[in-house]
């Protein structure tokens, strides 16, 4: 999707690099020089974490130390933002949301991966000198041109595209679903607190109390836009652990970054669905997405 969407023609630099490799990761931040980082690269899927665990762990913990390192060789670096997940949480059911004060933890190895390499990023914070930096936490981001395998949006699309019914396999599990929008309007509006210098240490960015839905409530809207004759089916297999129930409380985001959800719940998965039915009927990719954004930036 990246090259059917012609993202790189966006970029001043597209350098591919396996962030668990520290002397290469070093060399390309020398070379590009950034005024900010930005730290999405991970293992991000549950269930690919109980396959390759190992691998899981030396992405998530040890990837974040060498972005940590490569930035803090570079002098002129303004911010840093280091984003983990929702799942860093030490997850004892709480239906009034996780602030950012809360243990961390992790039962699967992805959300333990995680939660590790949210402690080590406080330790090193803590431990050394850095540029201003700041850990985002968010919920569980939708929105068009995810591909991954084995994650609700894609395989709800790829099923609704071949005119199969998906199946869920845990379709009452609660989960804090966000656009993608969204949660980038607020990495961006964080990274701006720490240009200024006032917005270091922890966030949580998730959607409004009340748009915490479950599978099945996404997989029902979903299929009623795509028109699809039947919405989702449950999955009987046996499957490893997840949380039946994640919420995040961002109070401390909107308070003082004055940062808000600009889409609903019913809107973020109308958007999100519309993005794929569209592209699957021959939209363009780019097009559609900047659509998306163009009508977001206008709300």
């Amino acid at each position: 999707m990246y090259e059917r969407a012609r993202i790189g023609k966006f970029l001043v630099n597209d350098v591919r690099c396996d962030i668990r490799e520290s002397t290469n990761l070093l060399s390309h931040f020398r070379e590009i020089s950034p005024d900010v980082v930005i730290h999405l690269a991970a293992q991000a899927l549950v269930r690919v974490s109980y396959e390759q665990p190992k691998n899981t762990f030396e992405t998530n913990v040890f990837g974040t130390l060498n972005v940590l390192y490569a930035s803090q060789q570079i002098s002129d670096l303004k911010a840093q933002l280091i984003i983990t997940t929702d799942k860093v949480y030490k997850n004892v059911g709480k239906a009034s949301g996780y602030v950012e004060t809360e243990a961390l933890g992790g039962h699967d190895p992805y959300s333990a991966s995680k939660a590790m390499a949210d402690i080590a990023t406080q330790s090193w914070l803590s431990s050394f000198k850095n540029p201003t930096t700041a850990i985002a936490r968010a919920g569980n981001v939708i929105g068009g041109g995810d591909v991954c395998a084995d994650r609700l949006i894609p395989d709800l699309m790829g099923s609704y595209s071949s005119g199969l019914v998906p199946k869920l396999r845990a379709p009452n599990s609660v989960r804090p679903w966000q656009h993608v929008l969204d949660c980038l309007n607020g990495y961006l509006m964080l990274v701006d607190g720490l240009i200024q210098d006032n917005a270091d240490g922890a966030w949580n960015f998730g959607p409004d109390e009340n748009q915490s839905k479950t599978v099945a409530d996404v997989a029902n809207i979903a299929g009623a836009v795509w028109g699809a004759q039947k919405s989702w089916e449950s999955d009987l297999g046996n499957h490893p652990h997840e949380a039946s129930m994640l919420m995040l409380n961002s109070s401390k985001a909107r308070t003082e970054l004055g940062w808000s959800d600009k889409l609903t719940f019913e809107e973020s998965v109308h958007w999100t669905t519309n993005w794929y039915k569209n592209v699957n009927d021959g939209s363009d990719p780019l097009e559609e997405t900047i659509k998306n954004i163009r009508e977001f930036e206008s709300r």
